[in-house]
């Protein structure tokens, strides 16, 4: 997956960023604002491991999302 879409598309998939980086607060995810970078820092600090390490995080995390973490769902009235 392009980094490109999943940051113009942040607000989608913090979702599911927080699935997986559980650690992370809202503020976090806001300060992230879909950089990349900013989230390697932020899960080295929150987790307290290295950039290689976090870096290793994020890749397996942006190599599971697809179409469907972009799409959004309808929600029906009843």
């Amino acid at each position: 997956m392009n980094w490109d879409r999943i940051q113009g598309n942040w607000k989608q998939v913090t979702g599911k960023a927080k699935e997986q980086w559980g650690k992370l607060t809202d503020d976090d995810f806001d300060v992230v604002a879909g950089k990349r970078d900013q989230l390697l820092g932020k899960i080295q600090e929150r987790y307290g491991v290295g950039k290689d390490a976090a870096e290793s995080q994020i890749a397996a995390w942006e190599s599971k999302a697809d179409d469907s973490w972009f799409t959004i769902k309808a929600k029906h009235k009843l």
